[in-house]
């Protein structure tokens, strides 16, 4: 016999006698996270089949403004942030 049979019965065991009321719920759970997962899945399949094949679908541009916090307003306005001298207060 191996020798690691005694401590997989030994460990199965355990399970069972301290975790004996809480298998029906775990086992419902996991039923439920694998019908999940399951429908994800078959979801994701069908929206990568009704996508065109083509890679120019990605060519949308998005227009912003690039924003530096560490540059001082050079228009006077004040910041609405406080300063970081460690005491909380604004300036």
């Amino acid at each position: 016999m191996p020798r690691g049979w005694p401590l997989v019965i030994i460990i199965i065991l355990a399970l069972l006698l301290f975790a004996a009321p809480k298998l029906p719920a775990m086992a419902r759970n996991l039923g439920q996270s694998m019908r999940i997962l399951k429908s994800e899945v078959k979801q994701m399949r069908t929206e990568d089949d009704d996508k065109p094949s083509s890679s120019s679908s990605r060519t949308d541009a998005v227009e912003g403004t690039v924003v530096d916090h560490d540059q001082p307003r050079s228009t006077g306005e004040k910041s609405s942030r406080p300063e970081a001298d460690g005491t909380g207060k604004s300036k």
